[in-house]
C-alpha cells in the first residue's frame, strides 16, 4: 500500500486502484483527528460512545480529503445486505449525519457519492469496474466472510450494472491478520467448510478466504491488492476491537468523480 498525506491526514492507498484518475479512495489511520481517548483521534462512528460534535469533524475532514464529496454511510450489523445507490433508481439511503439504511456492503454508479465503511479489525474490500464505472465497499468482518458478502456483492454488480468480474479491480484493507485472528470456539462458529484456512493454534487465515472469495467470483489475481497489514499488530496506526476493546472505528473510502 501507499501511504499518502492529504491537507495533513495520512491514508493509505491501493496502487492498482490510484492509478484511476475518475476514483478517488482511502484507507485512513487512527490519527489526525479530534477524537479524544480512548477514541483517539480519527474515529468516524456515531455508535461507540464518542463525542458527537468530534466524530462529526472527523467525517467533514475525511470529505475533504476526498475533494469535499458527499459521504454515505451504511448501518453496519454484520449481515449480508447489499445497499445499490443506482442512476437509475436511487434509494432512500440516508446521507452521513443521517440514519443509514442497514447493510454491510454498498454499490454506486453516482459520481460524489462516496462510500464509507468503518472498520476496527474488519476488513474492508473496496472495489471498481473501469468499463461500467461502478464502485463498491464491503464491511467484511468473519461473518461476513462466513456467508460470503464479497461473493453477493460481486454478482449485485454483475446482475444490476453488467459488470465482467475479471474486469474488476480490489483491495483488501488493513483488518485481523492471521496472527491475531484466533478463534477458540470456531467449532460452532465457522462451518467446517472453511476450516483449511485455520492453523494448528486456531488462528484463521482471513485474507486468503477473501482472495478467494473474490478469484472464485471472476476477479483476476493480479487485480487484486492485499494489503497484509495486521489492525491489532498495529494499534498506533489503525484501531483494533480485538487489542482495544473499547475504541474508534476508521474510515474506507471509495467513491467516483466526474470523468
Amino acid at each position: 500500500m501507499i501511504l499518502k498525506e492529504k491537507n495533513g491526514v495520512l491514508l493509505f492507498q491501493f496502487p492498482n486502484l490510484a492509478k484511476f484518475s475518475d476514483v478517488r479512495h482511502g484507507i485512513f489511520t487512527k490519527n489526525c483527528g479530534h477524537s479524544k481517548n480512548p477514541y483517539q483521534s480519527m474515529n468516524v462512528s456515531l455508535s461507540v460512545g464518542d463525542n458527537d460534535s468530534d466524530v462529526k469533524e472527523n467525517r467533514r475532514i475525511i470529505s475533504k480529503c476526498m475533494g469535499g464529496n458527499e459521504l454515505v454511510f451504511a448501518n453496519q450489523v454484520h449481515e449480508t445486505n447489499v445497499l445499490i445507490l443506482s442512476k437509475n433508481n436511487p434509494p432512500p439511503i440516508e446521507k452521513a449525519f443521517g440514519k443509514p439504511d442497514v447493510g454491510d456492503a454498498m454499490v454506486t454508479d453516482i459520481p460524489e457519492k462516496f462510500l464509507l465503511v468503518q472498520v476496527a479489525d474488519c476488513q474492508a474490500v473496496l472495489m471498481y469496474d473501469p468499463f461500467r464505472r461502478v464502485v463498491a465497499n464491503v464491511h467484511c468482518g468473519w461473518r461476513g466472510s462466513v456467508n460470503n458478502i464479497i461473493g453477493k456483492t460481486i454478482k449485485i454488480m454483475t446482475d444490476v450494472w453488467g459488470c465482467n468480474a475479471s474486469h474488476i479491480v480490489a483491495g483488501i484493507s488493513p483488518s485481523l491478520g492471521p496472527c491475531c485472528a484466533e478463534f477458540i470456539n470456531y467449532k460452532t462458529e465457522i462451518p467446517d467448510r472453511l476450516w483449511k484456512y485455520k492453523d494448528r493454534s486456531n488462528h484463521f487465515d482471513f485474507w486468503s478466504l477473501s482472495l478467494d472469495q473474490l478469484c472464485n467470483s471472476g476477479v483476476l489475481i493480479e487485480n487484486i491488492c492485499l494489503s497484509q497489514i495486521c489492525t491489532k499488530c498495529n494499534t498506533h496506526l489503525f484501531f483494533s476491537f480485538r487489542g482495544q476493546k473499547t475504541t474508534g472505528r476508521t474510515a474506507a473510502v471509495i467513491g467516483l468523480i466526474y470523468a
